[in-house]
């Protein structure tokens, strides 16, 4: 059991601050399945390796992804002052966002609802 007061535990939890540089993506129109497909694909790899394996690959998840690990390794080079040639991507994933709910008529009078699925997509870097 820690030592302290509830709230002094999450102080000090919420004290120590993450320096890797990182973008986020919120409310990307692109499901959490598909984001993944291509997340899986550039994972542990270096920037320039991921780089040219999202502007090769034929998903829209890529392009989505491609700006956001531009934007990671813009904030690795101006805020942490970090070399690009020794960037990989060591964390990326996707969370779900809220949902949109359409509906589409169908015959006899009935509704299907449509789910337009949005997501939530991180890119954390570090140097090797």
């Amino acid at each position: 059991m820690a030592k302290g007061h509830r709230s002094q535990i999450k102080r000090e939890r919420n004290a120590v601050k993450d320096t890797r540089p990182s973008a986020k993506l919120s409310y990307a129109r692109v499901s959490v399945q598909k984001a993944c497909f291509v997340l899986d694909a550039i994972r542990g790899k270096d920037v320039n390796t991921a780089l040219g394996i999202l502007a090769y690959n034929p998903r829209y998840a890529s392009t989505v992804i491609e700006k956001l690990v531009k934007s990671a390794v813009a904030n690795a080079e101006n805020n942490n002052g970090m070399d690009t040639s020794k960037l990989y991507i060591e964390e990326c994933y996707a969370n779900c966002a809220p949902t949109m709910k359409r509906i589409h008529p169908r015959a006899q009078g009935r509704a299907y609802r449509i789910l337009k699925r949005m997501s939530h997509i991180t890119v954390v870097l570090n140097e090797r």
